[in-house]
């Protein structure tokens, strides 16, 4: 009985650092991405929060500070649910 409590320890040790370096991962991604598309913008904050969501969703993020968004089609078509407008920046 021991033996199976720190087996099944190990293995949830195991999964949870792989989870957690793949999130780390994307989100060194989106954090570097987000900040090159948010620099140019007069709301950074707001930038950057909506960039974040979008790109930890669509894992990608368009190229420059406006505009791209045929780059990368699900962030391009992204909608709040309440406005029905666009909310990736």
């Amino acid at each position: 009985m021991e033996i199976f409590s720190f087996t099944l320890a190990l293995i949830l040790l195991l999964l949870t650092s792989s989870y957690l370096q793949s999130t780390m991962a994307a989100s060194d991604f989106c954090n570097s991405k987000c900040n090159g598309r948010c620099s140019a913008a007069g709301k950074t904050q707001r930038c950057m929060r909506y960039c974040l969501m979008c790109c930890q969703e669509c894992k990608c993020v368009p190229s420059g500070t406006y505009g791209n968004k045929d780059e990368c089609p699900c962030y391009r078509d992204k909608v709040s649910p309440i406005t029905k407008r666009a909310k990736c920046p």
